[in-house]
């Protein structure tokens, strides 16, 4: 995409003459102000929220703080190229979208608009184990633009081969094995509205969806179980069950599986006995590339390629596991210079930026993940909103290469950036 930061530019400016402001802010700040008032309170608690006191979240932008792009003059840097080879595709940019779980809190079929935002600019998305559309449906929205696929370990390893079969079967260019959330971490944001969107049924299509899951539902769905007490906000739950769950709301309402699997889901959704031993034996069960995310030390790091994984996302979950736990960004500049050039490294949590970008891949990324920021232009202008916030962040970090003198991406490296002491 070659100066595609001017091209931007220009189609702002332009449209501006005409009075038509941009429908999707430009800037991180007034699109998260926008997008608060777009949503719900449960909806924003669980999608903006963090763990604990926020400490994570903080540190991730702190961390970005502490780095200052170096400008350098005169470099004759016109026509950038933005692409990147990763783990065997060539890619437009060095951007993929992070996978969001129960994204239909800030809107029905959210998959699925973020998966054609995704296409529009030639993004790859990483579906989300815990989407609201199947991921065969998300992989037909996108057509032909790459796309990975987010595993969460369950504690059923039929379900564990079948959805990886089902990620094979969609062209998945990579499986995303995601190790920082064997349990949820403890978020008060939710905690104090009592609300977590997958006991409504929210946020678990890719488990309704899966022949295994829905045989494990159908065995238990028979079991004897405690009635829950009448309450409205009991009658409240089943109402959402049903009309989450695939199917007839009214057949749904009167069947006992739409509940049976929201219990199931919760029961088996994610393996907190995870070990490297199991992660070793990936390599045989799938021959899709194997990418760990959640890694946070060189030791952890090291391990990954022992066992051969291919790549490596340097993650803090956004923040929302475990609070005061170290930025991403100060574990991504400990990994790469503890394991040197090679291995593959992607970097997520805290990106809101061009210059973000630009700074991840200065200290040691191979290529990011965008997150929370997508999902706020979904909820302003749907399928459109997601795409203009990707064109926005990949027009300003074309214009920081031009104005830095870093022709590709491969010209982005250490000595553009300086750590403030």
């Amino acid at each position: 995409m070659p100066d595609a930061g001017l091209a931007r530019q220009s189609t702002v400016y332009r449209a501006g003459t005409l009075g038509r402001r941009p429908a999707v802010p430009t800037d991180f700040a007034e699109l998260e102000r926008r997008a608060k008032r777009a949503s719900s309170a449960e909806a924003w608690a669980y999608v903006a929220g963090g763990a604990g006191e926020g400490r994570t979240m903080r540190h991730n932008r702190e961390a970005f703080d502490r780095w200052a792009i170096v400008p350098r003059m005169a470099t004759g840097a016109a026509g950038r190229d933005l692409s990147i080879e990763l783990l065997g595709t060539r890619l437009p940019s060095p951007l993929l979208l992070a996978p969001v779980g129960a994204g239909a809190l800030m809107g029905r079929d959210s998959d699925l608009a973020i998966a054609a935002g995704a296409a529009a600019t030639g993004t790859p998305y990483i579906f989300s184990n815990q989407g609201c559309n199947p991921m065969e449906e998300s992989a037909a929205a996108m057509g032909d633009t790459p796309r990975w696929f987010q595993l969460y370990w369950s504690k059923d390893e039929r379900l564990v081969d079948s959805l990886i079969a089902r990620a094979e079967r969609i062209g998945a260019g990579a499986l995303v094995v995601t190790l920082d959330t064997t349990v949820l971490g403890w978020r008060p944001q939710d905690l104090n509205l009592g609300s977590l969107p997958f006991a409504k049924g929210l946020g678990i299509a890719q488990y309704t969806s899966d022949p295994v899951f829905r045989e494990i539902v159908a065995e238990r769905a028979g079991l004897p179980r405690e009635r829950p007490k009448v309450t409205l906000g009991a009658i409240r739950a089943l109402l959402a069950m049903s009309r989450n769950h695939p199917g007839s709301f009214w057949d749904n309402l009167r069947s006992p599986i739409p509940r049976a699997s929201v219990e199931t889901f919760l029961d088996i959704y994610s393996n907190p006995s995870l070990t490297w031993e199991q992660l070793a034996g990936l390599k045989q069960r799938t021959n899709l590339p194997i990418v760990l995310k959640g890694i946070l030390t060189s030791d952890d790091a090291r391990r990954a390629l022992e066992i051969g994984v291919d790549a490596i996302v340097v993650s803090n979950h956004g923040g929302r596991q475990v609070d005061n736990a170290i930025a991403s960004l100060d574990a991504l500049a400990e990994i790469r210079a503890a394991l040197g050039p090679a291995p593959t490294l992607l970097f997520d949590s805290g990106i809101r930026s061009g210059a973000d970008v630009f700074t991840a891949l200065a200290v040691g990324a191979d290529a990011v993940l965008l997150g929370r920021p997508h999902l706020y232009g979904f909820v302003l202008a749907g399928a459109h909103g997601v795409a203009e916030v990707i064109s926005n962040v990949i027009a300003e970090l074309d214009l920081t290469m031009a104005l830095t003198g870093a022709r590709t991406i491969a010209e982005i490296t250490r000595d553009l950036v300086r750590e403030r002491r």
